[in-house]
């Protein structure tokens, strides 16, 4: 009997020394993933976003290295074991990056992943010309300026345009791209898109005006979009184009003057730039200038393609940031002065 008891308590015995085994294992397992867990995705500690590039031969190693240098994170335990376990964790794609307060590493990780790029912004003004986009390019954030030495015919054709400059091709918005994006690629957008918006709005034109193509169209919103100070005026100020081109009266408007001058224009028209003759004083010229003036929003464009139904030939700012209008000479002399005696 003792000896049949001494080989039970043996067997029961291995049977407990297993079971610790394993629920020593089982706990090891648990606390192990749960510190890999935790350096996985630990939030970056950062006080404001960073920008963080990733150029090629760069690993993800080498990027969590980086943020461990920079006391963004702790360690990269976990991004070395998953990576690990899984390859695809460990293929990142070059580029920028943000790096944001709370952002997570795995987050982050994933963002590296998948090429979520740091998305940066471009805007186009409405009634900006194209000396001052082409001026903004110059400080425009991880944009690649490959046009900033060619000449507007050049940089037309570039564009995919007819016309010897990209005047008034550039549609006013936001556009967005990622770090070393050809500045050409970002404009070649903007043409697109104001070619979409010109094409569909000449089909549905009002019958009857003065205008024969859609650049006429192009040309004349360039002007409305600069003479109009107040968008409810848009349709108003084009009525009073129209009726002007429609008498053969010159347009006598200072923001194609302006645009003549541009190289010589410090901020206030004079006399002399009045009596200049250029292809874009319209004191000086009949009809229309040969190309816009600056960039038209589609506002303008559908206000000179459904002018307002005036009998206005003449208008003048108001003194509030809007303008009065007049059927003749006379009372716009009169509308002048009532300006001028404001402004004194």
């Amino acid at each position: 009997m003792p000896s049949l008891f001494s080989l039970h308590t043996f067997k029961f015995t291995n049977k407990t020394i297993l079971s610790v085994i394993i629920l020593f294992i089982v706990c090891m397992t648990v606390i192990l993933f749960g510190v890999l867990r935790v350096s996985y995705t630990q939030p970056i500690n950062l006080d404001s976003p960073k920008l963080i590039q990733l150029k090629k031969g760069d690993s993800l190693y080498t990027v969590c290295n980086r943020l461990i240098e920079h006391d963004y994170i702790n360690d990269c335990l976990g991004v070395k074991v998953f990576s690990k376990i899984n390859p695809v964790v460990g293929k990142v794609k070059t580029g920028v990056y943000a790096l944001t307060p709370g952002l997570a590493l795995n987050q982050f990780v994933a963002n590296l992943n998948e090429g979520k790029e740091q998305q940066f912004s471009f805007t186009l003004l409405e009634g900006d010309n194209i000396y001052q986009v082409l001026d903004k390019l110059k400080h425009a954030t991880f944009l690649v300026n490959d046009i900033k030495t060619m000449p507007l015919p050049q940089l037309s054709q570039k564009l995919l345009l007819t016309s010897d400059t990209p005047e008034g091709w550039l549609y006013p918005d936001t556009y967005y791209y990622s770090a070393y994006t050809d500045a050409s690629a970002l404009l070649l957008r903007a043409v697109n898109k104001q070619q979409e918006i010109l094409a569909k709005l000449w089909q549905q034109k009002q019958a009857g005006l003065p205008i024969s193509t859609p650049y006429e169209a192009l040309i004349l919103a360039s002007i409305v979009e600069k003479e109009s100070a107040v968008a409810t005026e848009r349709e108003i100020i084009a009525s009073v184009f129209h009726n002007r081109l429609n008498k053969k009266m010159r347009l006598q408007t200072d923001p194609t003057v302006i645009y003549g001058v541009w190289d010589e224009y410090k901020g206030d028209i004079t006399r002399k730039h009045l009596k200049q003759t250029t292809p874009y004083n319209t004191y000086r010229i009949n009809g229309l200038p040969p190309t816009p003036i600056a960039n038209p929003s589609k506002a303008s464009i559908e206000a000179v393609l459904h002018p307002a139904s005036t009998e206005y030939y003449y208008f003048v700012a108001s003194g509030n940031g809007g303008h009065v209008f007049n059927k003749t000479l006379a009372d716009h002399n009169k509308s002048v002065q009532d300006y001028l005696n404001k402004s004194k």
